[in-house]
C-alpha cells in the first residue's frame, strides 16, 4: 500500500451565471506519485472548481450520473465558488481514497466548509472516480442532492414602557375565491362566503361574487382579515372548493384600543429593524423533494425588541378618561425629567382627525397665561406679588376684553389673577409687550419649534409676531392668532416642571431633532410660575382637583363661533399633561378628565 497523507492540493473556481472563472491550484508539501490516485483527484477537482462539471464527469465510471448530480449540486446550493483542497490520499492496488476539504461560497456571504472523501479505482492502469452521491457529501445518498434553505427568524416584538407587547408579530389573512378551483361548487361556495364575510363588508352579493371570480383571470380578493376575525370564519371558509386563504406575516398591536394613533406610525418606523438576520440550512432531498436529512445549519439571529416610552398604565388610564366624552377629547402626558411621552389618547370622535392630539392646532385659551405670565416676570413688568388691575372688562385699542361673565376683581396680585383667570389683566400685560414677545416667551417652553420624533408626527403650535395692537391684546389671553396643539400645551407644563424643555422622545434609543430658536426659560420665569400654577388648583378655577395630590395647573376656555374648548395643562411631580375636549365648554370638564386618569393611577404614580 501506498500513501501520501500530508498531501495537500488547492483548487478554486467561481462560477456565474455567464460565464466560467478559470480556475487556480496550488500544490504543497509533497507531491503525489504518478501511479497513485491524488493526479486523477486533482484534475476531477480543478474541473469542478471551474464549474465543468462535463469534464468533471467523465473522469469518473459513471460520467452520466455523476454530471446530473454536480450540476445538481451547483445549482441546489445557488453556489458561487467552490475551493477545493486535497488533504491527503491512499491507495491498495486498483482502490483508492483522496481526502478533501470543500468550501462552498453560497449567497449572502454564507460559507459551507467540510470534510469529504472521493472514491477512486483503477482501470487499465487508469485512475477514476468511482462514483457515488456521498463523493460529494459524507451523507448524500443515492438519488439525493442539496438544497440551500433560509430561516427567517421570528420578527422581534414592540414594548411599552413595563415590558409587554403592544405591536406582536402575527399573521393577517388573506381571503380570495378561485372560479377554477370552485368549479361547478362556485355559486354555492359564493353563497357561503357572502354570508361569513359580509360582518366585515356589508356590500357582498353571492351572485356577483360569483360573476367576478367567473370573469377573473386570477383569484378575486374578498378581504384581509386580523387573527381574531380569521378565527370567526375560517371553519365555515377555509376548506370550501375555490377558497384561498393565504396568511401574510405581519406586525399588529397586541390591544387594538392601545394608542391606536399612535401604533401606526411606530410600526412604520420600526418595521425594518425588528426582522433580525435570516439563518440558513442545507439539506439532502430525495427525487421526490422531500428533505431527507440537515447536513449544515446556521440558527437565524434574532433583532431584540424594541421599547417606547408610552406607559401602559398610564396610558390605559388617559383613554379611558377621553373615552367618557362625546366631544373630540385628547390627552397628552409627558415625563418633564426625561422627555418620555408616557400616553397620548384621544377618544374615537377625535380620531376622526388623524392624530389630533399632537398635530391638531386650536386655540389655547387662558392655558396660553402660562406665557403671558412667564414673559412678564422676565421682562420686569411684574412679579406675582404685583399688584394688577382684574377689572370685568378693558378697552385696549379697538378691543374690548371681558373676563368670563365679566366678573370683576378689582386691584389684586397677579398671583390672584392668574388663578382665577383674568382676561383683562393678562391683555393689559400683553399690549404693553413688544411685537415679538410672545413669539420669544412660548419658544421657551418648547412652543414654535419644530421636533421630529421617530415614530411620531409632532406640532408645537405657533405664535406669530405682530404689530396690530388688538391682536397682541388677544394673544396674551390665548385668543387671537395662538395656535397650540395638546402635545404643545404638555410641553410648556413640562418645562415649568422640569425648568427647561426636556427633548421629547417616544421609541427608546432613537434621537429627536429640534429646529427654531429655543432660548431657555429663566429662573424668575419658573420661581413665579410654579406658586401661581399651584394657586389655581387650591384657590382658582381648578379646585375640583385639589385633592389628587400636589397638582399645578392651568385651565382655559378658548372661545370660537358657537362655543368654546376646554383645557387644563399642568403637572404633578414628574408627570405633564394637557387636556382637552374640543368645543367642551368650561375648563372644569378638562380637569374633571384629568382628574380621572389621575385616579386610575397610583396615588403616589411619579409624584
Amino acid at each position: 500500500m501506498a500513501t501520501c497523507t500530508s498531501l495537500a492540493t488547492r483548487v478554486t473556481g467561481v462560477i456565474s451565471v455567464l460565464a466560467v472563472v478559470a480556475a487556480s491550484a496550488t500544490l504543497s508539501a509533497c507531491t503525489p506519485r504518478p501511479d497513485g490516485p491524488g493526479p486523477a483527484a486533482e484534475k476531477f477537482f480543478a474541473d469542478l472548481t471551474k464549474g465543468d462539471t462535463a469534464s468533471a464527469a467523465q473522469l469518473s465510471d459513471r460520467p452520466a450520473d455523476a454530471q446530473a448530480a454536480l450540476n445538481e449540486a451547483w445549482a441546489g446550493l445557488q453556489a458561487t465558488h467552490l475551493d477545493a483542497q486535497i488533504l491527503g490520499s491512499r491507495y491498495t492496488e486498483d482502490t483508492g481514497s483522496v481526502n478533501y476539504r470543500f468550501t462552498w461560497q453560497l449567497p449572502k456571504k454564507r460559507t459551507w466548509t467540510y470534510d469529504g472523501v472521493l472514491q477512486m479505482i483503477r482501470d487499465e492502469g487508469n485512475w477514476h472516480v468511482r462514483w457515488t452521491p456521498a463523493g460529494l457529501h459524507p451523507k448524500l445518498g443515492e438519488h439525493q442532492h442539496f438544497s440551500l434553505r433560509s430561516d427567517p427568524p421570528r420578527r422581534a416584538s414592540v414594548n411599552e414602557l413595563g415590558g409587554t407587547d403592544v405591536l406582536a408579530p402575527a399573521n393577517l389573512y388573506r381571503y380570495q375565491l378561485d372560479a377554477a378551483k370552485a368549479g361547478p361548487a362556485l355559486m354555492s361556495t359564493a353563497r357561503v362566503v357572502a354570508d361569513q364575510l359580509r360582518q366585515f363588508d356589508n356590500t357582498l352579493d353571492p351572485q356577483r361574487l360569483a360573476e367576478q371570480a367567473s370573469s377573473s383571470s386570477a383569484p378575486l380578493d374578498l378581504v384581509t382579515l386580523k387573527p381574531a376575525d380569521h378565527d370567526k370564519v375560517a371553519q365555515a371558509l377555509d376548506m370550501l372548493p375555490g377558497v384561498v386563504v393565504t396568511p401574510q406575516a405581519d406586525l399588529l398591536p397586541t390591544d387594538d384600543r392601545f394608542a391606536p394613533a399612535v401604533m401606526g406610525q411606530v410600526k412604520k418606523a420600526v418595521i425594518d429593524e425588528l426582522d433580525g438576520e435570516a439563518g440558513w440550512r442545507v439539506v439532502s432531498v430525495n427525487q421526490n423533494g422531500a428533505d431527507i436529512d440537515v447536513l449544515h445549519e446556521v440558527a437565524p439571529t434574532p433583532a431584540p425588541s424594541i421599547s417606547i416610552t408610552l406607559d401602559r398604565a398610564v396610558q390605559n388610564a388617559a383613554q379611558h378618561a377621553v373615552d367618557t366624552q362625546g366631544r373630540k377629547a385628547m390627552l397628552v402626558v409627558i415625563k418633564p425629567s426625561t422627555g418620555e411621552i408616557l400616553g397620548i389618547a384621544q377618544n374615537a370622535a377625535a380620531d376622526a382627525d388623524g392624530p389630533a392630539a399632537t398635530t391638531g392646532l386650536y386655540p389655547p385659551g387662558s392655558t396660553f397665561k402660562i406665557v403671558t405670565a412667564g414673559a412678564a416676570i422676565d421682562r420686569n413688568m411684574a412679579t406675582p406679588n404685583t399688584l394688577l388691575g382684574c377689572p370685568g372688562e378693558i378697552d385696549i385699542g379697538n378691543r374690548t376684553v371681558p373676563n368670563y361673565n365679566k366678573f370683576d376683581l378689582g386691584t389684586v396680585p397677579m398671583s390672584k389673577a392668574f388663578a382665577n383667570s383674568c382676561n383683562t389683566t393678562f391683555a393689559e400685560l400683553a399690549s404693553r409687550m413688544p411685537p415679538t414677545a410672545l413669539t420669544v416667551a412660548a419658544s421657551q417652553y418648547g412652543i414654535g419649534p419644530d421636533y421630529t420624533i421617530d415614530g411620531l408626527t409632532t406640532v408645537t403650535g405657533t405664535v406669530p409676531p405682530t404689530v396690530n395692537l388688538a391682536e397682541r391684546t388677544e394673544d396674551g389671553f390665548g385668543q387671537g392668532k395662538v395656535l397650540v396643539t395638546p402635545f404643545g400645551m404638555a410641553l410648556v407644563a413640562a418645562t415649568v416642571a422640569a425648568g427647561k424643555t426636556p427633548t421629547p422622545h417616544l421609541i427608546v434609543g432613537s434621537q429627536t431633532s429640534e429646529t427654531g430658536d429655543h432660548p431657555p426659560i429663566t429662573p424668575a420665569m419658573l420661581d413665579g410660575l410654579r406658586p401661581m400654577m399651584r394657586l389655581v388648583v387650591t384657590n382658582g378655577t381648578a379646585k375640583d382637583i385639589s385633592d389628587a395630590g400636589d397638582v399645578r395647573g392651568k385651565t382655559g376656555e378658548a372661545e370660537f363661533a358657537g362655543g368654546s374648548h376646554a383645557w387644563f395643562a399642568g403637572y404633578r411631580g414628574d408627570m405633564a399633561f394637557a387636556a382637552l375636549i374640543v368645543g367642551g365648554g368650561s375648563s372644569e370638564y378638562a380637569v374633571r378628565m384629568v382628574k380621572m386618569m389621575l385616579q386610575e393611577l397610583p396615588a403616589d404614580y411619579l409624584a
